[in-house]
């Protein structure tokens, strides 16, 4: 004889305690499921927590004010998986690196080309490619982009949440190395989020591991 077991649902990020260092990547590894994604938009406020406290820079961000907040939003930023479904098919290149300027207040509008084209070529891009649109690109060009799109603001804090799994393998060791050169040249800090500890390994001062929440 034997038990039906009843399928039983788990609560993603569960009493996690993380703490990131200026200047520090740390890396979060762990299988689909585990929270990896919910913790990376808690940290930046996109989903509201439960319970719990997010702190930058020592201060609480549920206890800033929406001006404090808009600031500070500035300062962390975000890579997304799939580089195919973050960049909007319909705008230009240049013009969704050109928001978070415009949003931000950032340059006036006869800096801004400047500024793109100087975002792009920190990614090794051409200028060029502002007039271009997104499906005009290979997915390791376009995940460049967004990676110029998150730089384009100048924030402290970047969390790459499985910023290389939809790419191929050759294309992945680009973009790692990428990311290890902006680390090490501007000194941001980041949140680098996987499911492949070989991934993380190579960019990561240290490793925290999520496992059923």
């Amino acid at each position: 004889s034997g038990l039906l077991r009843r399928s039983r649902s788990v609560q993603a990020v569960r009493a996690v305690d993380i703490s990131i260092a200026r200047g520090e990547a740390i890396g979060v590894v762990g299988e689909s499921g585990s929270g990896k994604s919910t913790l990376g938009r808690l940290l930046l406020g996109l989903i509201p927590a439960s319970d719990g406290e997010v702190r930058f820079e020592g201060r609480s961000i549920a206890a800033m004010s929406r001006a404090e907040w808009r600031r500070s939003r500035r300062r962390m930023q975000i890579v997304f998986q799939d580089p195919y479904g973050s960049l909007d098919p319909r705008r230009r290149v240049g013009a969704q690196i050109e928001d978070g300027l415009v949003i931000h207040k950032l340059a006036p509008a006869h800096e801004r080309a400047t500024r793109i084209a100087d975002t792009l070529a920190h990614v090794g891009l051409d200028a060029t490619y502002a007039q271009r649109f997104p499906h005009e690109f290979s997915g390791g060009q376009r995940q460049r982009i967004g990676i110029a799109r998150a730089l384009s603001v100048e924030p402290e804090l970047v969390i790459a949440d499985e910023a290389v799994s939809a790419l191929d393998v050759s294309i992945q060791a680009q973009i790692i190395n990428l990311l290890i050169d902006l680390i090490r040249k501007s000194g941001t800090t980041m949140l680098f989020i996987s499911h492949n500890m070989a991934v993380v390994r190579n960019i990561a001062d240290a490793v925290a591991v999520m496992y059923l929440g």
